[in-house]
């Protein structure tokens, strides 16, 4: 019996020890998805499952994988992407081969290796054999890096838009009976495709934009834009691309004009995402941009956004006061809303009273009333917020402070005891205080308001599964712990740290997600007597370090010292003016 018939179901050893219900949600699940599915049932990690899972079905663990061009163009993307393959170099030792110079017909005797995400079975081989009569060699590897290569190769979405052979039909549309795919049904998976694809990548940004020769498709991921890779046929779908997302998200599709603000309520594969859409006229076409708000993801807690015991303990001690105001500061996508989000959750209790006024409302809150600023109506954060201190509230959080309208009101109410949270776009802790000042408002009742002022940013944490140790050049330390504010001498402490690799787990970047750098503001009196005098905001963050705040720039530094992240990611961040 060979190696692929054992695949067709799971290996016995591994099936066994599911129960009838795992068995269900793993065949269900997508193949892509099957491993984390089965290291979830089984309670195990993905490496140890997909070891597990290559033995007993009498494959090997490809790793480092690299496409074999030779190969890739005899498979159509269709198949390609229903089945989660891709065929790759594989040398005599695992390494990787070079290219075959032979003829045609020494060719149709060398294997095809294909790396797969999942057992392959009886009818995926079929289906390979019909576009090639090279021999078939297996091998397992990690999902999430085959995914990454076939979008690479293939591009995202090119599964839905592959018109280079109607002899294969996917699966699922030979179960719908749909013989002929036509344009406006590829066009509808395709948006759907790149949707699904962002959220996968965790992107909180999906930017179309026309260009000359090319419809470019860019996702913001960790903060950062990534060009997507897209099919080499999308441009002759530009316009019904265009047209299909103005349709989802009800604008006008005969303006093209004019900027149209939309949104689209997308659920796929158990996700339920608020998608905000605006679109601009170009002198190509219009450029949509897509920001994407999972309602249902996982909240943050106060670990989980990187803060340190102290800073805790600094923030905890001031939210259990009775009132006040506390600001949270930082350019856009430096996750000031994730922070409110996770100091509501700490305090939330049934003896509290808590209204939100947001715009978007980006996290739901279990017990908490939040409410949707509407400006199109008249329903500004203004507005709103005079409206809310009649409901009878303990706590109250205010999505941004835009005016001086919004930001007197919250500082009376913060004075008529309600403790109140909200978001100021500055560029360090201090400053919030002299844009305050700056807006109009007096300058003792922001001393007697203001009881915390957080300045934050996020930068990439770096893979834990491949980042390795590497020896420093101390002169370089030196320059960089200047920029960042920091006591050049520490540069003789450290003799090696922590730099990005690059792995399947994290797509080859070296890093895995993100983590906050905070500084805390916190008033004193000699601070109260710098405000009243209306002084700058270098000579009250100059007061502030005098007694004891650490800068965003020492906090950063923090984070590299630990090993979570990299000089180039913390000075990417941060500017000289914040040190």
């Amino acid at each position: 019996m060979t190696a692929l018939d054992h695949q067709a179901t799971l290996p016995a050893a591994l099936a066994d020890r599911l129960t009838d219900e795992q068995r269900v949600a793993l065949l269900e699940a997508p193949r892509e998805k099957r491993l984390e599915t089965l290291a979830a049932a089984l309670g195990r990690p993905e490496p140890e499952v997909l070891e597990h899972l290559a033995t007993a079905a009498g494959l090997d663990v490809a790793s480092n994988l690299e496409t074999d061009p030779d190969s890739r163009g005899l498979l159509p993307a269709r198949l390609v992407h229903e089945y989660q393959i891709i065929p790759i170099k594989f040398g005599a030792a695992g390494t990787s081969a070079t290219p075959f110079a032979g003829t045609p017909e020494q060719l149709r005797t060398v294997p095809m290796h294909i790396a797969a995400a999942w057992l392959p079975d009886h009818a995926m081989a079929d289906w390979l054999r019909t576009f090639t009569p090279r021999p078939l060699v297996w091998h397992l590897a990690v999902p999430e890096r085959v995914h990454q290569l076939i979008i690479e190769n293939f591009g995202v979405g090119s599964g839905s838009l592959d018109d280079s052979d109607e002899s294969y039909i996917a699966p699922e549309a030979q179960q719908k009976e749909e013989e002929i795919v036509d344009e406006d049904a590829a066009v509808v998976r395709f948006v759907t495709d790149v949707i699904s694809q962002a959220i996968t990548d965790q992107a909180t940004d999906i930017h179309f934009e026309p260009q000359e020769g090319q419809l470019r498709i860019r996702y913001r991921v960790d903060g950062l834009l990534v060009p997507v890779p897209v099919p080499e046929n999308l441009l002759r779908f530009q316009d019904a691309i265009i047209s299909r997302l103005k349709i989802m998200a009800r604008l006008n599709i005969s303006e093209k004009r004019l900027p149209q603000d939309g949104r689209i309520n997308f659920k796929a594969n158990g996700v339920v995402l608020d998608i905000r859409v605006s679109t601009v006229p170009t002198i190509y076409a219009e450029s949509i941009s897509l920001r994407l708000l999972n309602q249902k993801k996982e909240a943050y807690t106060m670990d989980r956004l990187g803060m340190s015991a102290e800073e805790q303990a600094q923030i905890v001690n001031i939210l259990d006061y009775p009132h006040g105001i506390i600001l949270v500061t930082g350019p856009t996508g430096s996750g000031k809303s994730t922070s409110l989000n996770a100091f509501l959750r700490k305090i939330n209790s049934t003896d509290l009273r808590i209204i939100t006024i947001e715009d978007p409302i980006e996290y739901e809150i279990p017990g908490v009333n939040q409410m949707q600023v509407r400006p199109e109506i008249g329903l500004t954060f203004a507005d709103a917020l005079r409206h809310v201190l009649r409901q009878d509230p303990d706590v109250i959080m205010v999505g941004e402070i835009r005016d001086k309208d919004t930001a007197e009101i919250a500082i009376r109410a913060s004075l008529t005891g309600h403790l109140v949270f909200s978001t100021l776009h500055t560029n360090d802790a201090p400053g919030a205080i002299t844009r305050l000042v700056d807006m109009g408002i007096e300058p003792f009742l922001v001393a007697s308001a203001i009881e915390l002022v957080i300045a934050q940013r996020l930068v990439r944490r770096l893979c834990q599964e491949c980042t390795r140790p590497q020896p420093v050049n101390k002169v370089k330390v030196r320059e960089n712990l200047a920029i960042l504010g920091v006591d050049s001498a520490e540069a003789e402490l450290i003799e090696s740290l922590k730099s990005p690799v690059g792995c399947d787990r994290c797509r080859g970047t070296g890093y895995r997600g993100r983590v906050g750098i905070f500084e805390i503001f916190r008033l004193n009196d000699e601070m109260h007597e710098l405000v009243l005098k209306r002084e700058s905001t270098r000579t009250l963050a100059d007061c502030a370090r005098k007694h004891g705040m650490r800068t965003l720039g020492q906090s950063g530094w923090e984070k590299i010292k630990t090993g979570l992240t990299t000089f180039d990611e913390v000075l990417r961040v941060v500017t000289v003016t914040d040190s």
